[in-house]
């Protein structure tokens, strides 16, 4: 499974807008492309960033879809009111406890380091971070995401709830300085969002 991220730097007063956007327009577009698996949407209401995840059955249907999704792409970004920048992962990991309901919320974590090093991130996420973060309280679901070449992945972990996901931060900080010293990766950026749209049809990957 591969997936293409869209981050979108929108206007804080044009993210509903933008969100019934992609509901109404964008996700019944693109969920009738051939490969095509769904799509997701975090939104940051106070700095107005957006990202919108489409996720593809194979390489080839991530590929074959990018001319097609460039307009697609390039609207949304007008109905957010911001500039876009876009990211194409290998789908390394996905479980869910449960789907997510209204009001779930996510944590992004994005990492780099050496490409050589992608594969040990795999193994320890799977056997050593997923294990205790399936125990956390209000737990919805975690996926990882890795661009092999450049050495990148990128952790989201959904809760059910801002308040489980505070009372797991402290949890979280700890999970990823584990993972940095069993890897050798740098966290670049941690970032919370609420979970605007929740349409990933990606299988179990674990």
């Amino acid at each position: 499974m591969y997936a293409r991220s869209t981050t979108i730097h929108g206007q804080p007063t044009m993210i509903d807008a933008g969100i019934k956007h992609v509901r109404d327009v964008v996700m019944p577009q693109v969920r009738e492309l051939p490969g095509c698996a769904g799509i997701s949407l975090l939104a940051d209401r106070s700095s107005g960033r957006c990202i919108v995840t489409t996720a593809w059955e194979s390489e080839q249907a991530l590929r074959a879809s990018a001319e097609v999704v460039g307009p697609i792409r390039a609207r949304a970004a007008e109905e957010f009111g911001g500039e876009v920048s876009v990211d194409e992962w290998e789908v390394a990991y996905l479980h869910r406890n449960h789907h997510a309901a209204a009001g779930a919320c996510a944590r992004v974590t994005w990492t780099e380091g050496d490409p050589a090093a992608v594969d040990r991130v795999v193994d320890v996420f799977r056997a050593s971070i997923m294990p205790r973060v399936e125990k956390l309280e209000g737990f919805c679901s975690a996926s990882l995401f890795v661009d092999r070449a450049a050495g990148r992945s990128c952790v989201t972990a959904t809760y059910d709830s801002t308040e489980a996901m505070t009372k797991a931060a402290d949890t979280a900080m700890g999970l990823r300085a584990d993972l940095v010293q069993e890897t050798g990766m740098r966290v670049v950026e941690v970032a919370e969002f609420e979970l605007a749209l929740a349409h990933l049809d990606v299988p179990e990957l674990v």
